[in-house]
């Protein structure tokens, strides 16, 4: 989603900028721009609705005054207004003087905008964010001090944000914070912004984090307040390890996922096994014990915790509920509840309220890929994904990774609660060490039918599909990568339901694609749906399309039924003509809620 960099260096700001903002493209965006000053006080300003790399161009057509080492950019996922160059950011005030990029949403934009425009002020954009340049502007003509000026105009706002204010005049730069991420770092590089430390990593070594509030200038000596008030900066947090990946060709960062995930899901089972077989990975959190476990995600981590949850009640009896995010307020914690909040990114703005507006009291646990998010930060304790880079917006290894981390917590609570033997224990992570073989025999598969198959539904406007017990979160994952990467309609259900409504939408052709794992019931569906002239798209034992042995009874159930589901949305996408990676209108780390 939305991205910001801003740097302060001694030489020419638009290679870090663009650099940054094109490590921040696998969060999905429709536009991009930066702001520079210039050696006459003046800032030029680039901005395009295509990839980042078009800034180059800009940047080299450039023919004003000599471009300076302090700027600030942006990659806009849009949310207020269209896809254009006027709505991209940097906005600018009425006299160009300060440029200004933001993260989040302000919810009081409109009567702001409306005040403002009252005033005299003239608006170039539709977007929410604009409103802060003028507010500054206006500020700014009273305190002369940008510093406070930002501070003041902060206060005016509701909503979320992560905002750097850029003065061309005088090259000084401030930055604020509430419910959205930044971070400052210095080096002898200079002074660099972000709102993910992946975009400056290769310049610094260690970062400070802004807390909700923190207004800082950022200049060689940071000034940080909070009110108005000057303020102790936090303590610095060490850069992570640089994460290692290669920008590759259209589709083929989706595609290369998909194939790591048998090395992925080795490696995680490799490196959590003794630690659930004894129930240590889950005494290690430190975390009192639980009677029910509350999981919250979006998405597909929302799948991926449902998994988990099946696998918490069927494996030891307890009881589990899932949360929608988005729809967690007013939701009932009862005593002895554990809440698993689970986002790839650790920064889905929906899972961070949720958390925010649920009781103090009660014990949260953190799943994520990114052990230094803001998710991470908040919760009482953290289990990461260990999943690695990745770029390709539709979640694969992820999902996969975050099934395998959550299950072999499951597991280890069980052990260490006392409701299933270590002895137990280590027969079901013995199974988990047979995933990886399973993923690769079950791609092979998918890949000897895939070309024939995506040519009899390429047309299709619609899919459904189904799974009985352990197999409907995967029909669910499975339809939601394909609306994500073919932008068809596909919608999954218990196969049971069908009889309940869903039967309707079936006629000759429509594809009913099957998670079949073995219940006994799903034939009696298959034959509702043949009799009305669906097209049975059947994954699993022997007689379906795809055959691949999958077991209901595996602690995740039958997890590498995944595989299939991935390739057949990437292969029907790529047939298309879509950009699998960046499927439009969705981001990868969804900062806006």
């Amino acid at each position: 989603m939305c991205g910001i960099i801003g740097c302060r260096t001694t030489t020419a700001a638009p290679g870090y900028l663009i650099t940054g903002l094109k490590l921040l493209e696998y969060r999905g965006y429709d536009s991009a721009g930066i702001a520079v000053s210039a050696a006459d006080g003046s800032t030029a300003l680039f901005r395009t609705t295509e990839r980042v790399d078009a800034l180059n161009g800009l940047v080299r057509a450039w023919d004003g005054p000599a471009l300076g080492g302090i700027g600030i950019g942006h990659t806009r996922w849009a949310t207020h207004g269209g896809v254009c160059v006027t709505n991209a950011h940097p906005h600018q005030d009425c006299d160009r003087r300060l440029s200004v990029v933001h993260n989040g949403i302000l919810d009081n934009a409109g009567p702001l905008r409306a005040e403002l425009e009252g005033a005299g002020h003239s608006f170039a954009s539709e977007v929410d964010s604009e409103v802060i340049c003028h507010l500054v502007e206006d500020r700014l003509k009273v305190t002369r001090d940008l510093l406070t000026a930002v501070s003041q105009s902060a206060e005016q706002l509701t909503g979320s944000w992560a905002v750097v204010v850029l003065d061309g005049l005088t090259g000084r730069m401030v930055a604020a914070a509430h419910r959205s991420p930044l971070l400052v770092a210095r080096s002898a590089e200079g002074t660099f912004l972000a709102s993910d430390i992946s975009a400056i990593s290769d310049w610094v070594e260690e970062y400070r984090i802004l807390g909700d509030g923190d207004v800082v200038e950022v200049s060689e000596d940071l000034a940080w307040t909070r009110a108005g008030i000057p303020s102790l900066a936090p303590p610095p947090i060490m850069r992570p390890p640089r994460a290692s990946f290669s920008l590759l060709d259209q589709d083929d960062h989706m595609n290369s996922e998909i194939d790591e995930q048998p090395e992925a899901a080795a490696r995680v089972i490799e490196g959590i096994g003794r630690s659930v077989a004894d129930g240590t990975l889950w005494t290690g959190l430190g975390l009192p014990p639980f009677q029910r476990l509350r999981v919250i995600g979006c998405g597909t981590s929302l799948n991926a915790g449902a998994i988990i949850g099946a696998g918490l009640s069927r494996l030891g009896g307890q009881a589990h509920s899932m949360v929608v995010a988005s729809e967690a307020a007013g939701t009932v914690i009862e005593p002895g509840t554990l809440t698993l909040a689970i986002s790839q990114s650790g920064e889905t703005a929906d899972v961070l309220r949720a958390i925010d507006e649920g009781p103090e009291d009660a014990p949260v646990l953190a799943l994520v890929n990114n052990v230094h998010s803001t998710l991470a930060r908040k919760v009482d304790a953290v289990l990461s994904c260990s999943a690695g880079p990745e770029i390709g917006v539709a979640a694969t290894k992820t999902f996969v990774c975050q099934v395998l981390v959550g299950t072999g917590l499951v597991i280890a609570s069980l052990v260490a609660s006392g409701r299933i033997t270590r002895h137990d224990a280590r027969s079901l992570v013995d199974d988990l060490y047979g995933i990886p073989e399973r993923f690769a025999a079950a791609a092979l598969a998918a890949h000897r039918e895939l070309p024939g198959l995506v040519e009899e539904v390429r047309h299709a406007s619609g899919f459904l599909f189904l799974g009985r017990g352990a197999a409907v979160p995967y029909a669910a994952e499975g339809a939601l990568k394909l609306k994500e990467l073919t932008y068809r309609w596909a919608e999954a259900y218990p196969a049971g339901e069908l009889k309940h409504g869903p039967l309707a939408l079936v006629e000759t052709g429509t594809p009913v694609v099957i998670v079949d794992d073995g219940d006994p019931r799903l034939a009696g569906n298959i034959s509702e749906v043949r009799a009305r002239g669906g097209l049975i798209l059947s994954v699993g034992r022997p007689g379906s399309r795809i055959e691949t042995p999958l077991s209901a009874l595996a602690p995740c159930g039958p997890l590498e039924a995944v595989v299939p589901l991935q390739l057949l949305a990437l292969r029907l996408a790529v047939d298309l003509g879509f950009d699998a990676d960046k499927p439009r209108n969705l981001a990868k780390s969804v900062t806006v809620d």
